[in-house]
């Protein structure tokens, strides 16, 4: 890809964060209309649940086939495909006529979104290819998650109390098309000197392990943790991950290329972005169905509640960025570690539900530990990857990313469930909740131990020689290539 001026860089760059915008627009807008949806389709705590993780299951196991489809055939031409695809699934959500149907539109969404966030992430790392400079524009592009989550829950509240939660979906329809316009005009077309083939075995195994295990953590609470149908499905997503180190292994170009976890930092990263994804879909589906709920709220005031921490997000994401650029991700991901935990923590041993100052405490010093921990995890996971893999490197962060909620929407939801039914008490439902936030305040806690194991001298030294041992095999091909 021919080198852009600065400006047209920051146009890049502000397209694929409009792509971003939308996708995690929709995350923060579902949320808050989950209430609504559960009245208007008559839909249970599982049935929420699937709302969600149809979404993120989906856009799990479809993301690194993206990344490398895009590698292949174009990132440009993957990106337009994603954001009309996307589109018409938001068309389609606003149309369903039961949660039925709404769960199957969903994942048309999502098909569409495995196209957007990886492929973005891919071009911006091929477009900003001075590490400072990289390192910033990540940042940035952290903000935007900042930005859907300060906007969408009041935008998504007044959607859902003035003309209904069907009107959450139209939002992406006009910011697509924007996108899909300024994408064709300005965003130059890349592809990798090397991608790598299509591994339908390896996809069929993410797909049976990523479906199984969140199947059986849904389903668990109403069939029995030991009923034959929950334990069943755990066997399959035991033998699918087996199954799926067994055969990548062998591949000569894997769809998931195990080499990336020889280095430290970024089998850091991938841990820290399941765990610190994780909190934060439960966070938010817990606190969504506490406010409406429990206190009687309105889908607008509760997405005002919601603001100081939406707030901090957005203010501590582009100051993670620039951390991350001058200092590394140690500080970030320390700092994002301590205030995770001590939400979770507020919440679960001194009830942060009991007055509104600890409520907002509680939502800002999650905020604050969000905002910082998103620069780093991306950044950790595409700085010590050949330029030539950047597709796929971005998409299996991305897919942790999704990994992380489909569990954390699964396993708070399993615990809500297995504690308290529908209509519960606010004291049952505080009750139920505790265990959840022990949960949220154990990821935070994760973030900080990994933060400090895989970011120091030892950490770096195992990315130098992951990053030398594909150099050095891009290098053989290159030789086997020039040979007559």
């Amino acid at each position: 890809m021919p080198e852009l001026s600065r400006r047209r860089r920051l146009l890049v760059l502000a397209i694929c964060c409009m792509s971003l915008l939308i996708v995690s627009l929709d995350a923060t807008i579902l949320n808050v209309a989950l209430p609504s949806i559960q009245r208007d389709l008559h839909a249970s705590v599982a049935g929420m649940q699937w709302t969600i993780d149809a979404y993120t299951l989906v856009l799990a196991a479809l993301l690194m086939l993206a990344g490398s489809t895009a590698d292949r055939l174009g990132r440009r031409r993957i990106f337009l495909v994603g954001l009309v695809v996307f589109a018409v699934g938001s068309l389609l959500c606003s149309l369903a006529p039961g949660l039925e149907w709404l769960v199957v539109f969903r994942m048309v969404q999502a098909v569409g979104g495995s196209m957007l966030n990886p492929v973005a992430m891919s071009i911006i790392t091929n477009t900003f290819t001075e590490p400072r400079e990289r390192a910033r524009a990540i940042g940035v592009w952290g903000g935007v998650v900042g930005i859907s989550m300060a906007a969408g829950p009041v935008i998504g509240g007044l959607l859902v109390q003035t003309v209904g939660w069907r009107s959450i979906f139209w939002i992406n329809v006009p910011i697509g098309a924007l996108a899909l316009f300024l994408t064709l005009r300005y965003v130059p077309e890349s592809r990798a000197p090397k991608p790598r083939r299509v591994d339908p075995v390896g996809q069929l195994l993410v797909i049976a392990l990523l479906g199984s295990l969140t199947y059986a953590i849904i389903e668990a609470p109403d069939a029995g943790w030991t009923s034959p149908e929950i334990l069943a499905f755990v066997l399959i997503a035991l033998a699918s991950l087996a199954g799926l180190i067994g055969y990548e292994r062998r591949r000569r170009e894997p769809l998931i290329d195990l080499r990336f976890f020889h280095s430290a930092p970024f089998s850091g990263a991938t841990v820290v972005a399941v765990c610190a994804f994780a909190a934060l879909a439960g966070f938010l589906f817990i606190n969504t169905l506490y406010l409406q709920n429990i206190r009687g709220l309105s889908a607008l005031d509760a997405g005002l509640y919601m603001l100081p921490m939406a707030g901090m997000t957005l203010v501590f994401a582009p100051v993670s960025g620039r951390l991350v650029g001058s200092r590394g991700p140690r500080l970030s991901l320390l700092l994002a570690g301590t205030a995770m935990g001590a939400s979770g923590l507020l919440f679960a041993a001194f009830d942060a539900q009991a007055t509104n100052l600890l409520l907002f405490t509680g939502y800002v010093l999650f905020g604050i530990g969000f905002g910082l921990v998103n620069a780093p995890i991306t950044n950790t996971a595409v700085s010590g990857m050949p330029r030539s893999q950047a597709g796929v490197a971005a998409a299996v962060a991305s897919t942790s990313r999704q990994v992380g909620q489909s569990l954390g929407v699964a396993v708070i939801g399993a615990v809500l469930a297995s504690g308290a039914h529908a209509n519960a008490t606010a004291d049952a439902f505080l009750a139920a909740g505790r265990p959840a936030w022990w949960i949220i305040a154990g990821c935070g806690a994760a973030v900080l131990l990994l933060g400090a194991l895989t970011t120091g001298r030892w950490a770096r030294a195992t990315a130098d020689r992951t990053a030398a041992l594909f150099e050095d095999e891009a290098q053989g091909y290159r030789s086997a290539d020039a040979r007559p």
